[in-house]
């Protein structure tokens, strides 16, 4: 039995998608009832740039389907400490900080690593140290998104398997990363959208990245969110995609 392909966007509220994803009829405020019941899952960004109240991840939990997902992507605080003990702190001031008042809706936490940051297999296995498989009963689950060459090694790969963390599969020409096993979900984050078409990705280019996720989720969980590129498309492609491989995969 295949697992689950999650298919969706960054965030909810950009400007451009009022002229090509949401209907006049939608109110700001119901930006994200409206989304959620488009895709089947929104990666959150704004939380990298800063907190949010646990009553907010509560009420963005109430406003979104069953079955739906969200990822969260830590702060961008968390992934530039220098020392094991500014990482454990910082680690678990984001962790206590009311994600997981999103319940069963999160599915995983993104940690972004700045591209300057290069594989030090003493830092990272350190950090990785310092994420809990659950926080108040609910489970989590990390995933390690890196933008540097220096991470393309088994070293890597090994210790991101014995933590049980997903590698984040980034096509993007800057600091592309391929996809590896390492976890029970993969998480991927597309960013080559264009502008000139309407679905964001040709149709061929769509069937393949279909048969990609088809493949992984033989094992695991998927995520495969559209980002960045011609961003004002990204909620279509992502609905073409869904086309493609189901509502859940």
């Amino acid at each position: 039995m295949p697992h689950p392909i999650r298919v969706g966007i960054g965030g909810w509220n950009y400007e451009p998608w009022r002229e090509t994803f949401y209907p006049a009829e939608v109110k700001k405020a119901g930006e994200l009832a409206y989304a959620s019941g488009q895709v089947t899952a929104i990666e959150i960004n704004s939380t990298f740039y800063r907190g949010q109240s646990e009553a907010t991840f509560a009420k963005w939990a109430e406003e979104t389907p069953d079955g739906f997902r969200f990822t969260v992507k830590a702060h961008r605080a968390t992934t530039i400490r220098k020392t094991a003990d500014d990482m454990r702190s910082s680690v678990g001031m984001f962790i206590e900080g009311g994600v997981t008042a999103l319940g069963e809706k999160l599915g995983a936490i993104n940690w972004q690593f700045p591209e300057t940051r290069k594989f030090d297999a003493d830092y990272f296995g350190a950090f990785c140290s310092f994420l809990p498989p659950e926080h108040k009963g609910v489970r989590l689950r990390h995933a390690i998104e890196v933008r540097n060459e220096t991470f393309r090694n088994e070293s890597f790969t090994d210790l991101m398997r014995r933590h049980g963390c997903a590698v984040v599969f980034a096509d993007d020409p800057d600091w592309p990363m391929p996809d590896v096993e390492t976890a029970d979900f993969a998480y991927a984050r597309l960013q080559q959208s264009q502008s000139d078409v309407e679905t964001g990705y040709e149709a061929g280019a769509l069937d393949a990245w279909a048969k990609t996720f088809k493949g992984w989720a033989k094992n695991r969980e998927v995520f495969a969110f559209f980002i960045a590129g011609a961003k004002e498309r990204n909620p279509a492609a992502a609905k073409a995609l869904i086309e493609r491989v189901g509502r859940l995969g």
